[in-house]
């Protein structure tokens, strides 16, 4: 298990942890907003590289707790191949954040899948972030089991926010 914080979470989550992933690639936010990534010499949106990664046969999921934002949609919207290469599912009551990449580690903490939370944005420009990166196969797959129970819906039949969920799980 290893700390990381601000910017740390950008370098070791993102660029050495999503932008690499091999087979699986599962995040868990609150908020999903168009977050840059550096490639090359300059800065684009992440879903330009998860275009990539699902072209070469990643699996892409997505949970989140609201409508993302317009700026993620149309970039979404420059890949439609997204749309049916990335899954993605809303539950109202998601909170956690969480990484995993390819099953075999994993990071969660605070920090949303936005560009200041994930430590793109500037040091004035970013929210003070920390979370742990693991790598122990039992803690990885306690990670993935949450994941998993919530993204088929487990909790769906006594959730209590069905009047808000906009694709309720029964």
């Amino acid at each position: 298990m290893r700390i990381v914080k601000d910017r740390d979470i950008y370098v070791d989550v993102v660029e050495k942890g999503m932008l690499r992933a091999q087979k699986l690639l599962w995040i868990a936010s609150a908020n999903l907003k168009d977050m840059h990534v550096k490639q090359r010499r300059r800065y684009r949106s992440i879903l330009d590289s998860f275009a990539t990664l699902a072209r070469d046969g990643v699996e892409i999921r997505l949970i989140h707790a609201a409508r993302p934002s317009a700026n993620f949609l149309n970039s979404m919207a420059r890949h439609p191949e997204l749309s049916t290469a990335m899954e993605m599912l809303i539950c109202p009551r998601t909170h956690f954040k969480t990484v995993i990449v390819d099953g075999k580690w994993a990071y969660t903490g605070s920090a949303n899948f936005t560009g200041a939370g994930m430590g793109v944005k500037s040091d004035n420009r970013r929210n003070f972030e920390i979370g742990v990166i693991v790598d122990e196969p039992e803690h990885v797959r306690e990670l993935m089991n949450y994941f998993d129970r919530v993204w088929i819906g487990q909790h769906c039949p006594s959730c209590g926010h069905r009047s808000i969920c906009p694709h309720p799980i029964v």
